[in-house]
């Protein structure tokens, strides 16, 4: 556990994440007051890197529940190992009384544990458990997860009550397609995810893409931080993640590009954007623009 807040900040900029005061004292109290934390922002703005950061920084192992429409608790909490299940009855079939078999095969090495059953049995230091993208689940497996969530502990019918070894550090996100149950949000903290800064995007990039020169990373910030601010961000349906930002460095280094200009952009466009008509947007012409020198305060 980071001894203080600027010390988290420090830690996870070690593995390449830069979190910002407001989201590194989120995460904190969130370790501090062991309470699950959820993030709310738009597709790519870093939710689920973080997870993957704090893993790196607690030394915990990271366990992923992806949430999608129509998922079962057995698929995030545990299943019974049905076929092993069968092939002890047969083994005492008619050597012992029925109920004792029931007793037997009802046993914990006969279950197949799930994320949420695993981060729960993790040993000393623990799991960070990341319910990614919550919001594509349905209400009642909001409302499953609410035993969970508040008390880190779940509910088997045939052993009873399982609580947590180990805390979980639990991270929950969500990119808000739908809003999610107020008792899911009352037991978590809960911070709500922006794009990075021009700043904080440049340090990201280079660290991710080390081999892009230093005005090549200023350039791919630049022009991202443009792409998402007005008036530009009108002519696109999504602005960019960070994580194009960085495929969009790698990319150009990989074409030998020393300076970013309309024509590479142009014929780059797919890899800043997911969406044919936010593609046919970025026009040369507009590219021109993103890229023409911002005009001096007066």
């Amino acid at each position: 556990m980071p001894e203080s807040i600027d010390a988290l900040q420090q830690s996870l900029a070690t593995v390449g994440y830069f979190a910002d005061r407001r989201l590194a004292t989120a995460v904190y109290l969130a370790l501090k007051l062991q309470r699950p934390l959820l993030l709310e922002g738009e597709p790519g703005v870093g939710k689920t890197e973080l997870a993957k950061a704090l893993s790196a920084v607690l030394s915990r192992d990271l366990l992923r529940l992806q949430c999608y429409d129509g998922l079962e608790q057995r698929e995030a909490l545990y299943e019974w190992n049905y076929a092993a299940q069968l092939l002890h009855m047969r083994a005492f079939e008619g050597r012992v009384e029925a109920d004792e078999v029931e007793r037997e095969v009802y046993q914990a090495r006969y279950l197949i544990r799930r994320p949420l059953l695993q981060a729960l049995q993790t040993p000393s230091p623990g799991a960070v458990l990341l319910i990614d993208e919550v919001d594509r689940a349905d209400e009642p497996f909001e409302a499953f997860l609410l035993e969970y969530l508040g008390e880190y502990q779940v509910s088997i019918p045939e052993i009873g009550t399982v609580s947590a070894m180990v805390t979980p550090v639990t991270i929950l996100t969500s990119n808000r397609t739908r809003e999610l149950n107020d008792a899911v949000k009352r037991r978590c903290l809960y911070h709500w995810l922006d794009y990075p800064d021009r700043e904080r995007e440049l340090a990201i990039v280079r660290s991710r893409v080390p081999q892009a020169s230093a005005a090549l990373s200023e350039q791919v910030a630049t022009f991202v931080h443009r792409l998402r601010s007005q008036p530009f961000a009108n002519a696109f349906q999504r602005a960019p993640g960070v994580a194009e930002s960085v495929e969009w460095a790698k990319a150009l280094v990989a074409l030998d590009t020393i300076t970013v200009d309309p024509e590479v952009v142009a014929d780059t466009a797919g890899i800043l954007f997911k969406q044919r008509e936010d593609v046919a947007a970025l026009t040369k012409e507009l590219a021109t623009e993103l890229l023409a020198p911002e005009p001096e305060p007066t």
